[in-house]
């Protein structure tokens, strides 16, 4: 089974007007990035996976911030009304702890049958270690929500790169050992300090979303991971609609051909399936929500 544990959930339910089209040219190095799209095609693009994680997050500057819906207030709300459409889907929240009524958005997101957090303290600008962070932290440990952060460097540039910087989860892991973390995009470009967190912390994990357009990107973390015994703490993802799982696939598994004529390390290919076929259900304390359909 393929899990996509990083996804984002459409800005419109149906064909995006031509006057409402956005694109983003500064995610990767690749084709601009239409960051606008329809509940079409988002089902089109993740037909390569089984199994999606959906969320979307409130951030100051949403023109700039791919798949950010024009409503930021009903971000929570518009993803659970995603996931009912299929059975296939699982939405997580968007909380954000600048705000006063964050314990009372979490309620409702839970009555609303989201189960896990998207926090991304860059985007959101919050501090990371503030006290309503930890707060938050300490709720989503006690509710066993499990919290995807985001971890690395963003092309925004009111967007702190220290917010999300690896080191920070350690901190966070220290002080709530429970809480189930997924660092983002492997924390790229601190592909190095992100390894040594998940290493040390049995319940942080990493996914690799994102990174696929940067072939020694994608080299230089498993193989990080690989020499560092961690390729076990890497779970799938795309970043939809950044990339897709079928394009994500093809350059896990095209990992070693830029070596080419080299003598450097290969990445092992049947540890690379084991990152596309992880069980990242399991690893997060979710339920297949298939089986859940069906009660």
């Amino acid at each position: 089974m393929i899990v996509d544990v990083h996804t984002h959930s459409p800005t419109h339910a149906d064909t995006v007007p031509a006057n409402e089209m956005r694109t983003y040219s500064g995610w990767h190095d690749g084709d601009p990035v239409q960051t606008t799209n329809s509940f079409a095609d988002y089902a089109k693009g993740m037909e390569a996976a089984d199994i999606s994680i959906v969320f979307n997050i409130h951030v100051p500057d949403t023109e700039r911030f791919v798949g950010t819906p024009a409503n930021a207030n009903r971000i929570n709300e518009d993803t659970a009304d995603f996931v009912k459409h299929d059975n296939r889907r699982i939405g997580f929240m968007s909380v954000d702890p600048n705000r006063h009524n964050w314990q009372e958005e979490m309620d409702k997101s839970l009555a609303l049958g989201l189960v896990g957090i998207k926090l991304g303290a860059n985007y959101q600008r919050f501090d990371p270690m503030g006290r309503e962070a930890l707060r938050l932290y300490g709720r989503a440990e006690k509710l066993n929500l499990p919290i995807l952060f985001h971890t690395g460097t963003s092309p925004v540039r009111e967007a702190p790169i220290a917010y999300a910087h690896p080191l920070v989860i350690d901190e966070v892991a220290l002080r709530f050992p429970d809480l189930k973390i997924v660092m983002a995009h492997i924390g790229h470009p601190f592909v190095r300090e992100t390894v040594s967190v998940i290493r040390k912390h049995p319940n942080v994990y990493a996914d690799v979303s994102a990174i696929y357009a940067r072939a020694w990107m994608v080299y230089e973390g498993l193989l990080f991971a690989s020499e560092w015994g961690t390729m076990h703490k890497l779970v799938f993802g795309s970043d939809f609609p950044v990339t897709t799982p079928e394009y994500a696939m093809r350059k896990l598994r095209g990992v070693n051909d830029i070596l080419e004529g080299t003598k450097l390390p290969r990445i092992s290919l049947e540890q690379v399936e084991q990152i596309i076929h992880a069980d990242a259900l399991s690893i997060l304390g979710l339920e297949d929500p298939r089986k859940k359909a069906k009660k």
